[in-house]
């Protein structure tokens, strides 16, 4: 559980005391672990992917309702390593008109390695094409522990800086997801793609989906230096950019 709300970022949003929470536990295997034994930034999106599924067929909700990543933020200041098992409680964090954030923290029950993270979720409706109002059994289910907290979708990353380093990242059929889009999880190996190549281990990352990659998309990943060991990472096509990262080293 988060216990020590305190040292938590201003933008993540501590346990609530009323409202809907799940935990469950998951063990971090070899395929999750980069070749330090760190839990990875995919690995991780997968594993909340799947809580996240757990959490609504827990509740008798229906987990293939269609929802795409908007914006995500991840915190670590000691990451899980392979072989720990984590606990990880998940809840809503706050709540829009077509969307919704939720919250998870990840604790190693046999180490010190804490994870916090935020990531915005817009509901497409029945559909599954377009942004369409919470309908009343995710509010009904999510809403209290939300607190009244109001969530924006609006991206704040800046367009990349003119003579930024540009290479191909070319996408794979096991890149997509049942909506045909890369899936966010994939979206997140490009991030620790650079980040290998930088010997750079992520404090703190921010992923923003501007638009979803399709599987004919040449995609250009551009990537420019912060300060110190941080950088920012845009993947885009044509130009323009579908997905754009920032990263703070540890």
């Amino acid at each position: 559980m988060i216990s020590d709300s305190a040292q938590l970022p201003a933008d993540l949003v501590p346990l609530p005391p009323v409202g809907r929470r799940y935990g469950t536990t998951r063990r971090i295997r070899l395929g999750d672990a980069d070749e330090r034994g760190r839990l990875r930034l995919d690995a991780l999106a997968r594993l909340l992917q799947d809580v996240g599924n757990d959490d609504f067929a827990d509740a008798g909700l229906d987990p293939s309702s269609p929802w795409v990543a908007r914006r995500t933020v991840v915190w670590s200041a000691s990451w899980p390593q392979l072989g720990d098992r984590v606990e990880v409680t998940t809840f809503c964090g706050g709540l829009g008109s077509r969307w919704g954030e939720r919250r998870s923290s990840l604790r190693a029950l046999d180490g010190g390695g804490r994870v916090e993270v935020a990531s915005l979720w817009v509901f497409l409706g029945v559909d599954g094409k377009r942004p369409t109002r919470l309908p009343a059994w995710f509010t009904d289910t999510y809403g209290e522990a939300a607190l009244g907290r109001q969530v924006g979708a609006r991206l704040v990353h800046s367009a990349p800086p003119p003579g930024a380093a540009v290479r191909p990242w070319p996408l794979r059929a096991t890149d997509l997801d049942v909506l045909r889009h890369v899936n966010n999880a994939a979206t997140w190996q490009a991030v620790e793609d650079e980040a290998w190549r930088r010997g750079v281990v992520p404090g703190r990352a921010e992923l923003e989906y501007g638009a979803a990659l399709e599987p004919a998309d040449e995609v250009m990943l551009v990537c420019a230096d912060g300060s110190g060991d941080d950088f920012r990472l845009w993947l885009t096509v044509d130009g323009k950019v579908r997905a754009s990262a920032l990263v703070a080293a540890t």
